[in-house]
């Protein structure tokens, strides 16, 4: 990992050095959804099937209406149809709260070999913080997240979007500079930063009736300052999947299954939601003498790395493939 300020390097080392054990590994997300859908029998997924409507039958199960007029009846929803969730919002869920900044993400490419080592860059100013790092042999990641008072109008514009990227880190390091050059102007994003912290008996229940329940997104988003949103849905997965398994088809095993999920989860997701978005708050500073003195002092003699990745263990024991059908 190498951290730098625009002007120059506070702290270079390896994670062998400073967190025997760690890692980061930096994954394209559509390479991973590939290869999770190709585990899946073939016609299991119907893409860009919206949600319109859904609605409680009783018995029955709930009724899931999609957009482009099909209906579903399920006996259990779950919802992890990210931060804008309409099953969120269904079962009481608070629209996800603007954080202070926004960033952007692109995805730079290199059809005859990206140029960079597999090591983590991150720049750090004055309310604007940005970084990269490789995802594959051709494709690099990078970010930009920069303090505004409000998102302001969403802009669809991909000229305009990298555009205003450049312009937000004009004369920071050229090798920052020149990822994004690289990056075709239709994979250039921008999005405000937001999350929703999952207070204790105030928060809305993360199930309904045995029927529906939340994950990923949809249940916790939380910002991106510990990159552990996606992980944690995935971790999710595994919990629900787990508890559901062990309830089988009777429905008040399920929804007794939903609440021990929610209540094995809850003890993860809220405080990696507040610890983001305390993270997101100190390394988005712009005070001139706070970010002097975290360049100066703080980022190359107090921060140590072993400590600030402990959020990232999560033991799943291992997998077992479930057992064949007589």
């Amino acid at each position: 990992m190498r951290m730098r300020s625009p002007g120059r390097d506070l702290r270079e080392f390896s994670f062998d050095e400073e967190a025997p054990g760690q890692e980061v590994r930096a994954v394209e997300r559509r390479a991973l959804l590939e290869t999770l859908a190709s585990k899946l029998p073939p016609g299991a997924i119907s893409f860009s099937s919206k949600l319109k409507s859904i609605s409680e039958q009783g018995r029955a199960g709930t009724l899931l209406e999609l957009e482009d007029g099909r209906q579903i009846l399920a006996k259990i929803v779950v919802g992890c149809d990210g931060v804008n969730s309409p099953i969120a919002r269904w079962m009481g869920f608070s629209e996800p709260r603007y954080v202070g900044h926004m960033a952007f993400r692109g995805l730079a490419e290199y059809a005859d070999g990206q140029p960079f080592e597999p090591k983590v860059n991150y720049i750090y100013g004055r309310g604007v913080r940005a970084g990269f790092v490789p995802v594959s042999a051709t494709k690099v990641y990078w970010f930009i997240c920069f303090n505004r008072q409000d998102p302001g109008p969403k802009i669809t514009d991909p000229t305009a979007l990298k555009t205003e990227a450049l312009e937000l880190v004009r004369g920071w390091p050229s090798d920052l500079l020149a990822v994004m050059r690289s990056t075709p102007e239709g994979a250039v994003v921008r999005t405000p930063l937001v999350d929703r912290w999952l207070w204790p008996g105030l928060a809305p229940a993360a199930s309904r009736g045995g029927r529906v329940v939340l994950a990923g997104d949809a249940w916790h988003p939380m910002t991106p300052n510990l990159g552990q949103g996606a992980c944690c849905a995935l971790e999710d997965a595994i919990v629900l999947a787990r508890r559901l398994a062990d309830a089988g088809a009777d429905g008040a095993q399920a929804a007794a299954a939903m609440r021990a999920y929610e209540a094995e989860r809850w003890a993860r997701v809220f405080p990696l939601t507040a610890r983001a978005g305390l993270v997101g708050a100190l390394v988005q500073w712009e005070n001139a003498a706070v970010c002097a003195a975290r360049d100066g002092v703080v980022i190359p003699r107090l921060v140590r790395l072993g400590p600030f990745l402990e959020h990232t263990n999560f033991e799943c024991d291992l997998l077992e493939p479930a057992p064949e059908s007589p």
